[in-house]
């Protein structure tokens, strides 16, 4: 893979694991599951972050009319931060690697 800095803002550390998503579902011809949220960012190295402001987020995806979110499995203990109304409004997802959130978020079995 190869990244550059077009805009000329500098490179940064971390690409997000929808990026990833994205590329793959172009190149396989597959579409991404509707309505879904990717979450996560991953170092140039394939390691994955956990999701700041975990609750916060959330509250956003549901806002913008998300029904499923991929959530990466760092993330799964902030679950106990988010309200549990928020909780079943959507259909968490998780996923331990890239390659994992990639075909999770293809529907590819």
């Amino acid at each position: 893979m190869h990244i550059s800095d077009l805009q000329g803002i500098g490179l940064t550390s971390e690409l997000a694991i929808a990026e990833l998503v994205g590329l793959c579902s172009g190149v396989l011809e597959r579409s991404v599951q509707e309505s879904l949220v990717v979450l996560g960012n991953m170092t140039v190295g394939g390691t994955i972050a956990k999701v700041e402001e975990f609750a916060n987020v959330l509250q956003v995806c549901v806002d913008a009319g998300a029904k499923k979110v991929l959530i990466p499995a760092v993330s799964v203990v902030d679950l106990q931060t988010v309200p549990s109304d928020l909780l079943i409004k959507i259909q968490p997802i998780f996923y331990s690697d890239p390659t994992d959130a990639v075909f999770k978020a293809l529907g590819v079995s």
